[in-house]
């Protein structure tokens, strides 16, 4: 494996931001539900075309797509989200 794809000397894993659009008054319920997640980073409300910002890791793309799919898509008031790999950090 070419040494520049290997992240320090930590397994690989897949990362991505998930951004996400809640129901008016929503945010901040969603956001504090998120941040308690596992496999989620950090989760932040913000200001703009997204309500809430969460970083997520996990060992692969199924795992992901569970997290997303199955955890965060079923918080309440949760009405959208778009998960955006990590391609290099």
């Amino acid at each position: 494996m070419d040494p520049r794809c290997r992240q320090n000397s930590r397994p690989q894993t897949i990362r991505a931001y998930v951004l996400i659009e809640t129901e008016n008054g929503k945010a901040l319920d969603a956001t504090a539900t998120i941040a308690g997640m596992d496999g989620v980073i950090t989760a932040s409300a913000v200001n703009g075309p997204y309500d809430v910002i969460a970083l997520t890791e996990a060992a692969d793309v199924d795992d992901l797509c569970q997290a997303v799919m199955g955890k965060i898509q079923t918080v309440d008031g949760i009405t959208r989200t778009l998960t955006c790999p990590i391609a290099r950090t």
